[in-house]
């Protein structure tokens, strides 16, 4: 069952490009300011300083940035791990199209790590056995 959103972004958590190159940048080397955020994008694809600062604040109103105070400036980092990030994504895309099987989901993953390349299978079935020891190890 799909639900349908009214607003024209289906999915509430979608970054754009520019606020991934920012997340990205700050993943890379965190505590930067706008000024060397915009030194660590892409010279292709570089924004004015304002729009970067701009990005800076509508990903810490997100709380996927947190800052620092320093002198006139802030200084930022990622307040949120890629995997964590990838996550909330994925969990977002699952909850719009979830059709109430545990199957689909499963499925999905596996033909995701069987696009990526030969290893993830086995990087997957590896991910798989390792948590089933950590829950083993919970429950003793």
């Amino acid at each position: 069952m799909i639900r349908k959103r009214s607003s024209s972004n289906i999915l509430p958590n979608t970054l754009g490009e520019l606020e991934l190159l920012v997340l990205e940048a700050l993943w890379q080397q965190p505590h930067l300011d706008a000024k060397m955020v915009c030194n660590k994008i892409p010279s292709h694809k570089v924004p004015s300083l304002n729009t970067v600062q701009s990005t800076l604040e509508r990903l810490y109103k997100k709380g996927l940035v947190d800052r620092i105070k320093n002198g006139h400036a802030y200084t930022y980092f990622a307040s949120v791990s890629r995997s964590n990030l990838l996550g909330r994504l994925m969990g977002d895309v699952i909850h719009l199209l979830h059709d109430g099987r545990l199957e689909t989901i499963l499925s999905s993953f596996v033909n995701v790590a069987a696009d990526l390349d030969e290893s993830s299978l086995g990087d997957l079935e590896e991910l798989i056995a390792r948590k089933k020891r950590e829950l083993d190890e919970e429950e003793r």
